[in-house]
């Protein structure tokens, strides 16, 4: 006899990743299993879900209102389950988290990968990513993010800070001199990456600026490499310039105008119960990038 969820949760990992290979990896299933599921789901149902072809997924208009509901459902349920599972339970099933690229690499990927060595129930699913993911839409459980959040859906815990700094080649420098103040930066050759604005202080007040330039890269490390070449000025967070600023092959610029420390979060769904999987990663988090 077949369950009521039996289904949902294949249905709504097919929806959510508009792949059925993609959500069977997800769900640590086939994609036979998953496509089965679906089907028996929608004979129930009397009603089709999903449109099908070759290349891709897509929602009918009745699979995009069952979504919505399914989504309630699971968080519910996952809600009840954390409910009465202890506090020191340990973590299982599948953990997924989003970060960006850079910061992922150096710093969460190590220490996720600490985590998963000593919590072998838990099967972990990294996307490193420039782009700001929808963790309720996209089915995240945890995100790591950077400086001011405002989805009201998601609860935010500071984990670390990274400070930004302007800075330029010496021989850079010595070929166009150095920005006195803000004023001048338009004058100057401006390395872009992946951010639209350069975050300032002025007279005590948060201040932005949108450089503009004839070189840009959305690659944190590109951007590094090309100051350092001399092409010109950059903004970036202190982890990728420390070392060439020490090194004195950068130098930083107008530090009388550096903005607040940027706060490092840990970002998830908001629920009334955080599962034990999500709760443990973030301390872990918390205690190795603090570290």
């Amino acid at each position: 006899m077949s369950s009521r969820w039996d289904g949902i949760d294949e249905f709504t990992a097919v929806a959510e990743q508009a792949s059925f290979s993609t959500a069977a990896k997800r769900l640590g299933l086939s994609t036979s299993a998953v496509s089965r599921e679906i089907a028996r789901l929608e004979d129930r149902l009397q009603t089709r879900l999903l449109n099908r072809t070759t290349r891709r997924v897509e929602l009918t208009d009745a699979g995009r209102d069952f979504l919505a509901r399914c989504r309630r459902l699971i968080d519910e349920r996952d809600e009840a389950l954390a409910a009465v599972q202890p506090d020191d339970s340990a973590p299982r099933g599948l953990l997924r988290m989003t970060c960006s690229v850079s910061y992922g690499e150096r710093f969460v990927a190590p220490a996720v990968n600490r985590f998963a060595r000593d919590h072998a129930e838990l099967s972990i699913e990294l996307d490193l990513d420039n782009r700001l993911r929808d963790l309720v839409g996209d089915g995240y459980d945890l995100a790591i993010r950077f400086g001011h959040l405002t989805d009201s859906r998601l609860i935010a815990r500071r984990l670390a800070s990274r400070r930004l700094i302007l800075c330029a080649a010496p021989a850079y420098l010595a070929r166009r001199g150095a920005p006195r103040d803000l004023s001048e930066l338009p004058v100057h050759d401006l390395l872009t990456g992946s951010s639209e604005h350069w975050r300032f202080s002025e007279a005590g007040r948060e201040t932005s600026f949108r450089p503009q330039g004839r070189w840009r890269c959305n690659s944190g490390a590109a951007v590094l490499d090309a100051a350092i070449q001399g092409l010109g000025l950059c903004q970036l967070p202190d982890f990728y310039v420390t070392e060439p600023l020490r090194a004195g092959v950068l130098t930083a610029l107008l530090t009388e105008h550096r903005p607040p420390d940027e706060g490092v979060w840990a970002v998830h769904p908001h629920r009334r119960h955080v599962p034990p999987k999500v709760r443990l990663m973030i301390d872990h988090l918390r205690a190795s990038l603090a570290a």
